[in-house]
């Protein structure tokens, strides 16, 4: 049974897109909910937003400042968490 994984990234972003991506490997739902952070373009990070597109991984923020997430607000946010079967804080 298909899991559904929410993955909250407050610190150590390139660690958190890398591990997200292995996530998907038992075919499992994963979204990644950055926090009051602009994504950082360093390291890794942009080819892990692309691998993470192609495999349906969810990428979304909280900060206005973003510029290749989805935005959703904290109230948005906390409505979206009910409906996961694991919350991960990254």
């Amino acid at each position: 049974m298909n899991k559904k994984i929410a993955v909250v990234v407050t610190d150590r972003q390139e660690e958190a897109l890398r591990m997200s991506i292995g996530l998907t490997l038992a075919d499992d739902e994963v979204d990644v909910y950055f926090m009051d952070k602009k994504l950082s373009h360093v390291g890794d990070n942009d080819m892990n937003i692309e691998t993470g597109k192609e495999l349906g991984v969810g990428l979304f923020s909280t900060c206005e400042e973003t510029d290749d997430l989805t935005l959703i607000s904290p109230e948005e946010l906390a409505g979206k968490l009910l409906n996961y079967d694991h919350i991960l804080p990254y």
